[in-house]
């Protein structure tokens, strides 16, 4: 049993930035992939920004430049800053995480979402 707790979201204007995080607990053995994946109203979920086995970062076209992804693996946790935010990135954020519990099975968990509103 695993808990993926996202926080740090909200209400900013363009231009703006915020810093979400990730924390995650329970019977983990290793984290073999966590991602930030978003979902506004009408569209389907799409991955923003991950790491993969390796440690390298992927990001979504439209948040290079903008987006970082990082994390503290002593925390088991990951963040994801936001700058230079747009009405577009308007949506649910998301955390994912591809967990190898310590009973050796390997889970796929989700947070609950941060609500992140960009708005003037």
């Amino acid at each position: 049993q695993v808990q993926l707790v996202e926080s740090g979201g909200g209400l900013v204007q363009p231009g703006g930035s915020l810093r979400l995080s990730c924390a995650a607990s329970g019977s983990i053995f290793s984290i073999n992939f966590m991602g930030w994946y978003r979902q506004a109203p009408g569209k389907e979920r799409e991955l923003v920004a991950s790491f993969t086995t390796g440690g390298r970062t992927n990001y979504e076209d439209s948040v290079k430049g903008r987006f970082t992804i990082s994390r503290d693996n002593a925390k088991n946790t990951m963040y994801l800053q936001m700058n230079s935010l747009k009405p577009d990135d308007t949506a649910v954020y998301y955390c994912n995480a591809d967990i190898l519990l310590r009973n050796l099975r390997l889970i796929n968990s989700w947070g609950q979402g941060t609500q992140v509103t960009v708005s003037s």
